[in-house]
């Protein structure tokens, strides 16, 4: 995994995909719809920017 934004970001994708409608949120990678959609077309540091929300997420679930 890069360490910030030194390289490429790596896809949050664990192959578990399935969303949580109480939560809008996918309960593999924690990431909404909308993001993972999104995520081909992000740059890099839009994706490190979702990347960096995930541990909040993962908690809070």
């Amino acid at each position: 995994m890069s360490d910030g934004m030194t390289g490429r970001a790596p896809s949050p994708c664990v192959d578990v995909c399935r969303m949580n409608p109480a939560r809008d949120l996918c309960e593999g990678c924690f990431r909404t719809l909308d993001e993972i959609a999104a995520w081909s077309r992000m740059n890099d540091r839009d994706k490190f920017a979702v990347l960096a929300q995930l541990d909040a997420r993962r908690a809070a679930a």
